[in-house]
């Protein structure tokens, strides 16, 4: 961070990887919570000798730069503070003939980071530090066995612990789509030896979750399943009913995703083509797009999570909700091949059956979904989850939608702002003409004057840049 990017986010922070504190003689007290909250989510920037008033930030300075910095690194190196040791860089600013001292303070490898106990753990919230729960610190140490848990062997396991379907369908699925598979003729236990579903005789936890017996799954994954729900509106508390259709529970992940991409085909543009599973080599279509995001969420899924995946299908946009962070920087998503799977093995088994072409995420493929529909797709994480959804186009016409839609808006917004926040919801990326197009009686001057309304009434918050960015309807605001 430069002196002139420094000053530039003083006048406009951005709170998610920033931290102002004042440090005018010593170190703050709660500095190490900063320290913890940055280590343990994204990474980020802590700047000493910055006053901060209400929304107004004086630079005030620190004294002793010197000391300042040693005494941070000392505690830093010796460990007195953190349970692991981090590597933090530092960086000073003469600003109007005052220090300012920053540190920033890289996302770790390991985490939880904590301060003393581990009931001190913080992230990275918004505009602040909070302790994090019991299920985000118990999420943060089985994240420490990433990439490595789905090959780990099952004591006392056996082969009779495959459901006997799965095995065929799946073995059924190889030779139809991959004939040149190398163990294509190998007997069962072999075979399931050569591609990791087993080892040494022993199932492995992969093996296991993509073709096991249900029991037998749960005695060892006790949170293990997967659901969809088909919900008609586009939030859960407006639909009526609560949803048209759930999925039955399944055997195993082989079995759901045979059930969800047949699902998944009623709701896309996805014409039948030559193939095993109606998908040609080169295909192109919406649900081939849909496709990479269903195996991303099954493979990449933290299967010893107390929560599980969802796949949502809402009028406007398809969720792929799952348990598990993404494990790189949202912000290099569409800059960087990414792959990091979480569970090795089930990755390789859905491209061994030509389900993955990827052996990380996927990214791009999913992406085509923008270039199909002209409708974005966004990714979201925390440290328990993360979300792919797919926006939808709505081949209905806007004004029979919205009068069947209640809506929880201030009694003082016109029924014309609340048309608009209606629209926006359902067409986050719409543009000014399309509102123009879509809504009663709209023209170019009331539809930004009214959209200036809503912003400052913080209902509505524009999310990107105007080409490429999309509408946020902020539900949760202060609506007086």
């Amino acid at each position: 961070m430069t002196r002139n990017e420094l000053i530039t986010r003083l006048k406009d922070i951005e709170w998610d990887d920033f931290e102002v504190k004042e440090a005018a003689t010593e170190l703050p007290k709660n500095i190490w919570e900063s320290v913890s909250a940055f280590s343990n989510t994204s990474g980020g920037w802590i700047v000493l000798g910055i006053k901060q008033t209400g929304k107004k930030f004086e630079i005030i300075g620190v004294q002793n730069g010197e000391k300042i910095e040693s005494d941070f690194f000392s505690v830093l190196n010796g460990r007195q503070k953190l349970n692991h040791q981090i590597s933090v860089s530092a960086k000073k600013y003469m600003i109007h003939g005052k220090c300012v001292i920053a540190f920033y303070v890289p996302s770790s490898s390991i985490k939880p980071i904590y301060v003393n106990s581990l009931q001190n753990t913080y992230l990275r919230s918004g505009s602040g530090d909070r302790r994090a729960s019991e299920i985000e610190i118990n999420a943060m140490f089985r994240d420490q066995d990433f990439g490595t848990k789905s090959e780990q062997v099952i004591e006392d396991s056996s082969i009779d612990m495959l459901n006997a379907h799965s095995l065929m369908t799946y073995r059924n699925r190889i030779t139809n789509v991959n004939p040149n598979f190398p163990y294509n003729e190998l007997p069962m236990e072999d075979f399931c030896e050569k591609t990791g579903i087993m080892r040494g005789c022993l199932l492995t936890y992969g093996g296991l979750l993509m073709l096991g017996k249900r029991d037998t799954i749960q005695l060892y994954v006790s949170n293990f399943w997967i659901d969809m729900l088909e919900i008609p509106g586009i939030r859960p508390g407006d639909a009526n009913p609560r949803y048209t259709f759930r999925m039955p529970e399944q055997e195993n992940i082989w079995e759901y995703y045979n059930v969800l991409i047949q699902r998944l085909r009623l709701h896309v543009d996805a014409p039948f083509t030559a193939g095993a599973d109606g998908f040609a080599p080169d295909d192109n279509s919406e649900l081939y797009a849909l496709r990479e995001g269903l195996v991303n969420m099954l493979a990449h899924a933290d299967y010893f999570s107390s929560m599980h995946s969802t796949v949502r299908v809402f009028t406007n946009r398809i969720e792929f909700q799952n348990a598990g962070r993404f494990m790189f920087d949202l912000k290099d998503l569409k800059k960087q091949m990414h792959s990091m799977p979480r569970n090795p093995i089930l990755i390789k088994l859905f491209r061994f059956a030509k389900l993955s072409e990827n052996a990380g995420y996927g990214i791009d493929k999913m992406l085509t979904w923008e270039k199909l529909t002209h409708n974005s797709v966004e990714f979201s994480s925390d440290v328990v989850s993360s979300t792919v959804t797919y926006f939808r186009t709505i081949n209905m016409d806007f004004q029979n939608i919205i009068d069947n839609y209640p809506d929880n808006y201030p009694e003082n917004l016109t029924n014309r702002q609340k048309d608009i926040l209606q629209y926006l919801k359902l067409y986050p990326q719409a543009t000014i003409s399309d509102i123009i197009e879509n809504v009663e009686s709209a023209t170019v001057g009331g539809v930004k004057y009214n959209i200036k309304l809503l912003k400052q009434k913080g209902l509505l918050v524009r999310i990107g840049p105007d080409n490429g960015g999309y509408w946020k309807v902020v539900e949760s605001a202060n609506k007086n």
